[in-house]
């Protein structure tokens, strides 16, 4: 069982707060609805849970590889609040803890998880390695690069004899992922899935038209292929063939699947825990090292911050359309092209509460693939002390504009900024 623990409040980084607040005031939030809440240290553990009549609970898990591990922490602070997701949405790691989630009983799901990221941590000898200061950490991610890990990956031999090597388009990739298919065919019940207690979408990117595509088990049965090919990271991973279709991982085109939520039909009334493991926020690097790490912080954040700011402004519109509709002559309202016009209003209400996994220490470029049980370890802490506080203080409680129908809980450490 992974430790509980409520580590002491930090203070907020400035920079990354105004950041959050000038792109919500361009896209038409002004200063004046953009409230701000520290969390004193001493708050007592008191989680609550979103009221039902707020709408269905949704989960979305970005991609990340060993980032994932702040996930769990998220999900098991919800799980211990008797919170439990009815739709999960995830890409690459998002989608294995997606799938871990929603293909197991409740009473089974930490279980499982714990046993994958068990499954997931480098053996004892290399987590000793890792200890030794400066080259450590270096060196056993190295040996992960060249050996894998056995229930994940595993060196796919002939790529490495040449970039120009015919691999085959089912097999073009540094490794093969076939331990992950039977370490998922181990720990997921993708009957359950397809039973449609708890909704499932992963998100993949097509190959050859370089499309998004959200398998959802709402629509269709979803099996292992949909989850690994959600994860396909080329040129590291094989793309996975589905319905005659190759796909890629879907974070290659967008990384924070919560679009999927936006863009539903029939929308529907939401609490939305999104859960981030890259950095939108960051300083200016200065060394190539330094480059490289922040530039993959900004690829795989996918313009998370304008993204829900434009979806904010969007579903603003809907409630005035909904609104200005109401307010015609009833006679006006029958009409047809009334009708037609008032389709595009929309009444529901979304409070997204957005939660940033923080940096660790001597983090780099490497820290998606840092599968040491530390590393491991300090992401589902963070993931689960950040969690406990939104709990903790349950902002969706508030008093909110009636014409808001996407209302922001920016999540930091110490922090909570509500935009609605």
């Amino acid at each position: 069982m992974m430790k509980h623990v409520t580590p002491d409040v930090l203070t907020a980084e400035r920079g990354s707060e105004e950041a959050v607040i000038s792109e919500l005031e361009r896209t038409g939030t002004p200063a004046s609805a953009i409230t701000e809440q520290r969390i004193p240290a001493d708050t007592p553990r008191r989680l609550r849970r979103p009221p039902k009549e707020l709408g269905q609970i949704v989960l979305v898990l970005q991609g990340g590889g060993a980032l994932g591990a702040y996930q769990v922490g998220a999900y098991q602070a919800l799980h211990e609040a008797g919170i439990e997701p009815d739709w999960v949405i995830g890409t690459s790691i998002g989608a294995i803890n997606a799938s871990l989630i929603a293909g197991n009983a409740p009473e089974d799901r930490m279980e499982r998880l714990q046993e994958f990221w068990r499954r997931m941590q480098h053996s004892p000898w290399m987590e000793a390695l890792g200890a030794w200061p400066l080259m450590g950490p270096l060196a056993c991610n190295l040996m992960t690069v060249a050996q894998g890990i056995p229930a994940f990956f595993r060196p796919n031999t002939p790529a490495f004899l040449g970039v120009n090597v015919p691999l085959g388009p089912d097999a073009a990739a540094y490794y093969d992922t076939t331990p992950l298919v039977r370490t998922l065919t181990d720990l997921v019940d993708f009957d359950r899935i397809n039973d449609r207690e708890t909704r499932l979408t992963v998100g993949a990117a097509n190959v050859r038209t370089s499309e998004m595509r959200y398998f959802d088990s709402r629509d269709m049965n979803l099996d292992v292929r949909h989850v690994m090919a959600s994860g396909a990271l080329p040129p590291a991973f094989p793309a996975v063939r589905i319905d005659g279709d190759l796909y890629w991982d879907g974070g290659i085109l967008s990384n924070t699947p919560v679009e999927a939520v936006f863009d539903d039909n029939p929308r529907k009334n939401s609490v939305i825990f999104a859960v981030h493991i890259w950095n939108p926020q960051g300083s200016e690097p200065d060394t190539i090292w330094q480059v490289i790490s922040r530039q993959k912080d900004i690829q795989y954040s996918s313009r998370a911050v304008s993204h829900i700011a434009r979806q904010k402004q969007i579903h603003r519109l809907r409630h005035v359309i909904a609104e200005l509709v109401r307010r015609l002559p009833e006679r006006e309202q029958k009409t047809e092209a009334v009708r037609e016009l008032a389709s595009y209003g929309c009444l529901t209400r979304m409070h997204v509460v957005r939660l940033l996994a923080p940096p660790l220490d001597g983090d780099d470029h490497t820290k998606d693939i840092d599968f040491s049980p530390r590393g491991i370890r300090k992401r589902w802490e963070a993931g689960y002390a950040d969690t406990s506080r939104v709990l903790e203080m349950a902002p969706w409680s508030g008093e909110f504009d009636p014409v808001e129908g996407f209302i922001l809980h920016e999540a930091r450490p110490g922090v909570m900024m509500t935009a609605g």
